[in-house]
């Protein structure tokens, strides 16, 4: 009787919303990456909702803020877990919150509790012992800095800097340049950091240090704010090296900061930059995910705005949404853990099956690159990464 019982409590009752649990950032001086990888969810959700749902079933957000911090995004998955019953966890933010949370997964095994769509490229997510608790839909940092360094060597590029938080998350990304420039027989010719959440004005001595070794080209692990700033000294230094960005910085609101800065300074801040994505271009509709997306962002103004990140968020829901239909009308955690396994050779619609599996936890391995031109982000043709 109480094996039935705890059956029942694992799994969703006819009438009951779907409680889907988020700890992201949501507020301090990295917040738009959380709220615009959220919206992406969210306008997806909506429409599916206002359709009935899944199975009959209201798609219901239970959202934390974390700060973008280790500790409260523990906190808060606890009780996400614990007080808010969720029925699993979604779209959290960063490689300093989702290492803090990980260890956590396994002590709830027994509840088959799994962390669906990080907003991270970390590779301990990606590795035993975690990865059976977390399905990676995005590709991984050690794909979007191969591409990246790929790319800067095919220009001529060989004296690469480091510019990098100073955390797990700037750590991965440093052990990801060293390898993929050791391919090529070189090392990181000179690395600084900067301290997470912690307000800054000013890059220069980062930006002084770097160019003094000699850098020719720079890439940075960090988010939007600090890379901004980076970027503004060595441009008003007139240091004008190629500076490559990962998809995490949000490239986005990267580009607006740096666009309200040009007009500030009265000089254009924002050229010669690089940047990974795990998404197809946002504003084109070469694919049906993009042109579903634009569709939904053209009939609901109170949307995201296009964007690499919230078209990544749009993403996670589209994948999430239809492992939910595959689970049926009253699913068990376990069965929505094999339905999302079920997805692979499952094409979400932009051009590029899933590779999820029993044994695979890893949905995708694309990178696409972008540039700036006149102050915008185009695409820029790249061969490398999963077709």
């Amino acid at each position: 009787m109480k094996f039935l019982f705890f059956l029942a409590a694992l799994s969703l009752t006819a009438q009951s919303p779907i409680l889907i649990g988020v700890s992201s950032v949501q507020s301090g001086p990295s917040k738009a990456i959380g709220e615009e990888l959220l919206e992406g969810s969210k306008a997806y959700f909506d429409t599916l909702n206002r359709a009935g749902g899944i199975c009959g079933r209201q798609i219901r957000f239970v959202i934390k803020d974390d700060h973008y911090e280790p500790e409260p995004a523990l906190q808060n998955t606890n009780d996400l877990i614990v007080k808010d019953k969720v029925f699993f966890l979604f779209d959290y933010v960063g490689t300093p919150t989702l290492s803090r949370v990980l260890p956590l997964l396994p002590y709830y095994s027994d509840q088959y509790i799994v962390n669906v769509a990080p907003f991270t490229g970390a590779e301990v997510l990606r590795n035993p012992p975690y990865s059976r608790y977390v399905f990676n839909i995005r590709a991984s940092y050690r794909e979007e800095t191969w591409a990246l360094v790929d790319y800067l060597y095919s220009k001529g590029f060989r004296k690469i800097g480091f510019f990098g938080q100073a955390d797990a998350y700037g750590k991965s990304g440093q052990v990801a340049v060293e390898e993929a420039l050791r391919k090529y027989g070189l090392k990181i010719t000179a690395t600084v950091a900067y301290r997470r959440n912690v307000e800054t004005s000013t890059m220069q001595t980062q930006v002084d240090y770097l160019r003094a070794q000699g850098v020719d080209a720079v890439v940075a692990f960090g988010t939007y704010g600090p890379c901004s700033l980076f970027i503004r000294d060595a441009r008003l230094s007139n240091w004008q090296v190629p500076i490559a960005n990962v998809s995490f910085v949000d490239a986005t609101a990267m580009l607006n900061m740096l666009r309200g800065i040009s007009r500030t300074v009265n000089r254009d801040v924002t050229r010669n930059l690089i940047n990974s994505q795990v998404v197809p271009f946002p504003d084109r509709p070469d694919c049906p995910l993009v042109k579903a997306y634009l569709a939904n962002l053209r009939e609901n103004r109170d949307g995201p705005i296009p964007g690499f990140t919230s078209l990544e968020g749009w993403l996670n829901a589209v994948v999430v949404a239809e492992a939910l239909k595959r689970a049926g009308p009253n699913p068990a955690r376990a069965a929505f853990i094999a339905a999302m396994e079920s997805l692979h050779g499952w094409d979400p619609g932009i051009g590029i099956k899933l590779e999820f599996s029993a044994t695979r936890h890893q949905a995708l391995h694309k990178v696409w690159l972008t540039r700036t031109e006149q102050s915008e982000w185009v695409p820029e043709p790249y061969a490398g990464g999963a077709n």
